[in-house]
Order: C-alpha cells, then structure tokens, then sequence
C-alpha cells in the first residue's frame, strides 16, 4: 500500500514538474511577443489554459517571473559556458562570451527585460512596454546568482595571462560582467528606439578590447599605466592640487 502510494507521489510530483515548464516555457513565448508587461490573461492564453490553473502551479505573477528568470539565466549560462570552453585562447574567450551575451538579449529583447527587472522587497516592478530595468537584485535571485556564475567565467581567461591573485582577478571580472551588462543594455535600449547605427558585431568587439587592452595592457607594463612615466614635467598648479594644496585659490579671492 505504501509502495502504491509512493508511486503515485513520484508520478504526480513528476506530472507537476512537468506541467510548470510547459507553463515556463508559454510565459517566455508570451513574454517575447508582447513584451515585458504581459498580463497573467495573456500568459494563460499562450498556454492554453486559464489563469487559475497558472494560479495553481505558480503563487502569484512574481512566483512566475521567478520561474521564468531560472530558466533563462541558466540557458545564458550554459551558453556563456560552452562559449567560454570551445574558444582557443583567453582573449577568444572574452570575445566569444561578451558576443554570446549580445546576441541572447538581441534575440529576445522583452525576455531580457523581464528577466531583468528584478522585484525589490517583494514589490513587483512598473509595468508597461517602456519599462526598463532597476536594481540588479537581492543575494537570493537567480539573476543574483547568474551574475556570480558569470563573474567566475570571467575571471578564469583574465586570471589565465596575468599575474594576480584569484580575489584580483575576480574583482575585475565583477567589473567587466557590470560594464559588458551596462554596455550591452545601453546599446539594446537605443538599437529599439532606432538611436543607435552600431551593430552587435561592432559593439562585441569595441566592448571586448576595451577591457583586455585596459587591465592586460596596464599588468604588461609592470603595473604603469602608460603615462606612468611620461618626461614632462607637471605643471605647478596640477601639482599643488594634487599636494592638497588650496592656498592659491583662496588668494585669488
């Protein structure tokens, strides 16, 4: 009897499963079509199925977008990561990941958005079709999580041609994870609104030799920047601010 009733526990656990990606799968279909602030109806439709029957998988709309932010951040990871593997050197890395990530949010731009638009203390955020992402998230978010999945990508091509300790290298690979995200949603926020003439292509590689060329080529000279040792002589007032010294602008008065 006991083996009875665990048997269809297992089944129904499964067939719930199983039903809450369907529905995950329907939302990201609905989101993409009408935008990040598609209605629970909508969703529901796509699904072919009522709203109460979403109702009965997932608590609330925020418990959906949860689900559905789960799914896609682990595809973008798995993508970023096979990416990452199959490149030949550390800067084909880079280059290979920074592309993945740009041609994922191009692709799909109002599931990004979604995605992206993480809830704060619980609170769902503005809806509407020009809605745009806030806060990055709380430790507990699977974009939270991603974002240090991400950062450890990252470091492993950096940490692979320069010298530094693994907290270094994960340092500036939470940079350029920030910086490649803020370039890449600058550049999506224009590419809708028809601002923009810069192409996924051109932006990959701009974005891609910006943060090699910076920190390597800084590393490569013993740690100077370039201009570390520049002959000419700095000129006496840059010199006194520098010093913290003010007393010439109080003269002046």
């Amino acid at each position: 009897m006991t083996r009875d009733l665990d048997g269809r526990s297992t089944r129904w656990d499964d067939h719930r499963a199983a039903r809450r990606r369907e529905l995950v799968n329907a939302a990201r279909k609905a989101v993409h079509r009408s935008g990040p602030g598609v209605s629970m109806d909508e969703i529901a439709a796509a699904a072919g199925t009522s709203k109460s029957i979403v109702y009965r998988y997932f608590e609330d709309k925020a418990g959906l977008r949860l689900a559905v932010s789960s799914a896609v951040v682990a595809d973008m990871h798995d993508a970023l990561a096979r990416a990452a593997t199959e490149a030949p050197s550390p800067l084909a890395a880079l280059r290979a990941m920074v592309r993945v990530y740009l041609e994922m949010i191009e692709h799909s731009p109002h599931v990004y958005w979604f995605v992206t638009r993480t809830s704060i203390a619980g609170v769902e955020p503005a809806e509407g079709p020009d809605a745009r992402p806030g806060a990055v998230g709380t430790p507990d978010t699977p974009l939270s999580a991603y974002l240090d999945s991400v950062i450890e990508l990252v470091a492993e091509p950096f940490a692979q041609v320069a010298d530094v300790s693994t907290d270094a290298a994960a340092a500036w690979a939470a940079g350029a994870v920030g910086f490649v995200r803020g370039s890449g949603e600058w550049w999506l926020a224009r590419r809708e609104a028809g601002a923009t003439t810069l192409d996924r292509e051109e932006l990959t590689e701009q974005v891609t030799l910006w943060l090699w060329k910076g920190p390597v080529g800084v590393l490569q000279g013993h740690g100077q920047p370039d201009d570390a040792h520049d002959p000419r002589p700095i000129p006496q007032e840059t010199a006194g601010a520098a010093a913290g010294d003010h007393g010439s602008t109080e003269n002046k008065r």
